[in-house]
This record gives C-alpha cells, sequence and structure tokens, in this order.
C-alpha cells in the first residue's frame, strides 16, 4: 500500500479516491438554508496536503437538517425494537467489512497509526453487539406494582427523546461520533450529527454505512461548521445533547442545554494518575503503561498523565519505562500500513500546544528524561514520546490536560500519600492501580476519585465493558456512555397509572378520622407483610 511522503504532497491510499471523498462532502447539510459559508480545507495530517473541501453549516442549515431529522423520527420510533435493531444488525457487518477503508480516513484526519485505526473502527461494531443482545429488554415497558396491590398498577415506559445532537471530537473521530449515536437511534430518536472540521471523513463515511444497512433517509443529518457558530443553533433544535471533548466547552454546552431545559450528557477531561504498588509485577506495567500513556499519541481522554510509584521500585520502573518510551519513539512513522506503532498528534496546533507545556515544565525546573522535541522529518504535527520528572504544581502539567505524549512520574512511600495524590486533581474521568494483591488493589480503587478505575490495566479494561456504564466524576463530566444507561438516557420515562376502582379518593361517607385510621392500619400491615 502507498504511504505519505513529506514534501507536502500526498499520496493517499488507493482506496480512498477524489470520487469517495466529494460523495462524502456531499452529505454535509449546507448551503440549502441561509448563507453559503466558505469551505473548510481538510489537510492529511501526515503532509499538511489538502484533500478536500469540508462544506460548512449556517445555523439556518442546523435548524432545516434538524426538522428533517424531527420529521424523519417520528416514523423511525413507530417501528418495533426489533425493527430498528435489524437495520444494525446488517450495520455490523458493513462496518466489519469497510475496516480498511474506515482506518484510511481515520489516518487521513487523525494521522495515528494503522493499529489504532483498526481499534477504533471496532468499537461502533462491540456497541452495536451489546445492544443487539440486550436492547428490547431495556426498553421494554415495565409493569410495576401500584400503591394499593391489584387494585392499582404502574407501567413504566421508555420513549425517544426526538432529535438528539451528537456532538463528536476529533481524536476517535469514527468510534466516539457512531457509538454515541448507535444508541440514540436505537432508542427511536433521530440524530443530527456535528463531527469536528479535521476528521468529518470517517464519521461521514459511518453514516453513509448506515444508510446502506437500511436506515431511512433523513433520520441521521450532518452538519458542520466551529462550534461557537453552529452549536447554539444545534442545541435549540434538539432534545438532547451528547457532547466529548473539553471541560471549558462542556460548560458552555451545558449551559446551553439548562437554559432550553433539555438533558445532557458530557464526557469531558481528565488528569489521570496511575498507581504502581510495591509489589507489582514491572514485566506487566512497563508495556500496558507504554500504551496507557502513549496510545494514539496520547490523545485519549483516559489515557495516563500521571504516574506514582513506590520507592522500592521507582528507580527500576523508571529505567525500564524510559527506555520502552524511547524504543516507541524510534518507530514512530507516516504510513498506512501496521509499520510504524507511533504516529502523528492531530494538528500542528495542537502539537505546539503540547510542545508549551513542556517548555513551561522545563523551564521551571522540571526534567525531560526523554522526548520533548518535535518531528518534522517525520509529519509536521508528530512530538515524541516524553517523560518527565521533578514536575512541580506551578507547572501547567502538573494540572491542566496536556493531551499528548507527555507523562510525569512522581516517587511515593506511603499508600495514603498515593491515593492523596492522584485524587489531588479537579478532574475524575480514569485511575489505574498496579498490584499483584487485587484485594489490595481493589481495597485503593474503592478511594480513587474517578468513574472509570482500572486495575491492572491502564484504561482498556473498563473502556471496552460495553455492558457497563462509563463516565467522569467532579469536572470530567455528566452522565454516561454504554450499558443499560447509555441506551435510557436518550429517552424519556413515562408514567402510567392504572386504578381500577376508586379507591385511593377520599371516601365522601367516612369522617375523615376513620379513614386517617384506616389508612395507618394500611399502611402498617402493607410493610410487615413487604406488600408495599
Amino acid at each position: 500500500m502507498e504511504t505519505t511522503t513529506h514534501s507536502g504532497a500526498t499520496t493517499l491510499p488507493p482506496r480512498i479516491t477524489q470520487t469517495l471523498i466529494d460523495r462524502l462532502t456531499a452529505m454535509v447539510i449546507a448551503g440549502t438554508a441561509g448563507e453559503q459559508r466558505e469551505a473548510y480545507e481538510m489537510i492529511e495530517v501526515y503532509t499538511g496536503a489538502v484533500v478536500g473541501e469540508l462544506p460548512q453549516s449556517s445555523p439556518e442549515d442546523v435548524a432545516a437538517a434538524a426538522a428533517t431529522a424531527r420529521a424523519a423520527q417520528r416514523e423511525w420510533a413507530v417501528r418495533p425494537v426489533s425493527e430498528r435493531l435489524a437495520v444494525f444488525e446488517r450495520a455490523h457487518e458493513l462496518i466489519l467489512a469497510e475496516l480498511e477503508t474506515i482506518a484510511d480516513l481515520i489516518q487521513i484526519g487523525c494521522g495515528k497509526t494503522r493499529r489504532m485505526a483498526i481499534e477504533e473502527s471496532c468499537d461502533p461494531p462491540m456497541v452495536i453487539s451489546h445492544y443487539l443482545k440486550t436492547a428490547e429488554r431495556t426498553l421494554k415497558p415495565i409493569r410495576r406494582g401500584g400503591a394499593m396491590p391489584i387494585i392499582t398498577t404502574s407501567t413504566e415506559q421508555h420513549r425517544p427523546k426526538g432529535v438528539v445532537a451528537v456532538i463528536a471530537p476529533w481524536n476517535f473521530p469514527f468510534a466516539i461520533a457512531m457509538s454515541d449515536s448507535i444508541p440514540a437511534l436505537i432508542a427511536g430518536n433521530g440524530v443530527v450529527l456535528k463531527p469536528d472540521n479535521k476528521t468529518a471523513l470517517c464519521t461521514l463515511f459511518g453514516v453513509e454505512l448506515l444508510q446502506r444497512a437500511g436506515l431511512p433517509q433523513g433520520l441521521v443529518q450532518v452538519v458542520c461548521g466551529s462550534g461557537p457558530d453552529v452549536g447554539p443553533t444545534l442545541i435549540e433544535n434538539s432534545d438532547y445533547v451528547m457532547f466529548t471533548g473539553s471541560t471549558a466547552t462542556g460548560r458552555t454546552i451545558g449551559e446551553l442545554a439548562g437554559r432550553n431545559l433539555i438533558g445532557c450528557s458530557l464526557e469531558l477531561g481528565g488528569k489521570n494518575p496511575m498507581i504502581v504498588l510495591d509489589d507489582a509485577d514491572l514485566d506487566e506495567v512497563i508495556p500496558s503503561t507504554v500504551f496507557a500513556v502513549y496510545g494514539n499519541s496520547g490523545q485519549a481522554c483516559m489515557h495516563i498523565e500521571r504516574i506514582y510509584v513506590h520507592e522500592r521500585l521507582h528507580d527500576e520502573f523508571l529505567r525500564r519505562f524510559v527506555a520502552a518510551a524511547e524504543a516507541l519513539g524510534a518507530k514512530a512513522g507516516a504510513a498506512y500500513d501496521y509499520e510504524p506503532e507511533f504516529g502523528s498528534l492531530v494538528s500542528v496546533d495542537h502539537m505546539e500546544r503540547v510542545a508549551a507545556h513542556v517548555e513551561d515544565a522545563r523551564g521551571k525546573g522540571a526534567t525531560v528524561l526523554t522526548g520533548g522535541k518535535a518531528r518534522p522529518d517525520l509529519g509536521p504535527a508528530f512530538y515524541e514520546p516524553t517523560v518527565l520528572t521533578g514536575v512541580t504544581s506551578d507547572m501547567a502539567h502538573a494540572t491542566m490536560e496536556t493531551f499528548g505524549p507527555v507523562v510525569t512520574v512522581y516517587r511515593y512511600t506511603d499508600e495514603e500519600e498515593a491515593i492523596r495524590q492522584a485524587n489531588a486533581t479537579t478532574y475524575g474521568l480514569n485511575a489505574s492501580v498496579w498490584s499483584r494483591n487485587l484485594a489490595r488493589a481493589n481495597r485503593i480503587a474503592d478511594r480513587l476519585e474517578a468513574g472509570n478505575i482500572n486495575i491492572n490495566d491502564g484504561f482498556v479494561a473498563s473502556y471496552s465493558a460495553k455492558a457497563t456504564p462509563s463516565g467522569g466524576v467532579k469536572q470530567s463530566g455528566v452522565g454516561t456512555r454504554h450499558g443499560a444507561a447509555g441506551l435510557l438516557k436518550y429517552t424519556d420515562t413515562v408514567n402510567i397509572g392504572v386504578q381500577k376502582k376508586q379507591v385511593l379518593a377520599a371516601r365522601a361517607a367516612m369522617p375523615y378520622a376513620k379513614q386517617l385510621k384506616s389508612t395507618r392500619v394500611t399502611l402498617r400491615w402493607m410493610r410487615r407483610l413487604r406488600i408495599r
């Protein structure tokens, strides 16, 4: 397969033709209402070469897209859940059949390695598979008892909210856009999807695959543009918002959702810690930590940015981890094949923000044990795997999310100290604990302030468990994805109460004092008999 050069001239994989790019970009709702916006130039991250122009939606386009999705949703919602699921059973196979093309499109916009692009492509099929197995049961109405046995009943229904806005990030543009949209659609909603401009091609291809699988036309609408430009209109015309991105933007979206009295689910930033206990097996810790820190070149919300190592293992851990980071850096490259093991950052701008954190730390006295440099010889946005020590609280990297291939290693002597340091952050997305003693690791996990906690793993064990909800605490977000909660959040819960005989109303012929006495006796006996 062809790979890129570094002269600024693109050499895209043969599967990615101009015809395909033009077909995908034509799916964006833009120029159909209101003014025509200037197109966004999409680039191949490996070279910086332009690969196509992405139409930009106006607020009027967004409103029109939401109206189209809402009209299609009314018909979609009345279909039986089994009929809706049949579409996703076909989509599951289509995605697996197109993994290579999906990976190509991911790499063009993100610059990540082939392996990481393929693994990202596999996330939506895992989500689909889980909901194919569980969605009918989760969405099925549940009949419950009412206040009075037999005479009254209550039925819990889960009805689709209507139109869901899915605002997807650039770091896992296919996985998150699809895996957040799919349960919303299974629940009976329409979706207006806003991908990041830089990485829209793979998301658009995912929508095309859903349509090939039989999703009704108009049910998913794609709009593109900057957040401040199209975001407010998108939220104003939706019934729920799913957002993945920075905490700062999440606050703005939460405020807009609250103003419009709609719900939202926000997966935001993290400053994720790892604790390596004194009995940990470094033969297992080191390779897993390399992935937890440098997977996707450190551009993962759940990746590890702080490592606390017990003093007994600290020096040996540091020696081996630095060597592993250097070995990984030696395998960096820009190619649409499986040879490189470390890829590019998403853009030059982002690379410069990562570099600024390192330079701030270096300038204030931190030690750069390895890395700490851009690699323009590989591509315009490459940055080396970097290990820091001596990072103090006045440095940006100490408290702010760097979101790149940079980690700080700290020494500790006491478990209590390690737990306190791990929790000393405003974030709470992910944490990791390593020990040969699972009971000990679980005791520490119980005290860590994070929505995802992994024992003897960095972050994959928790995130890949699609049956269990995944989300953040503190300033890492509200709401969850995956599991029953990740489906039910896209529904309104409706309570239908039935009274077969009028027993709950006041009885006109009975004095109220007598009614009160009867009520007390009834409530006491129902509790003792565990009827209610």
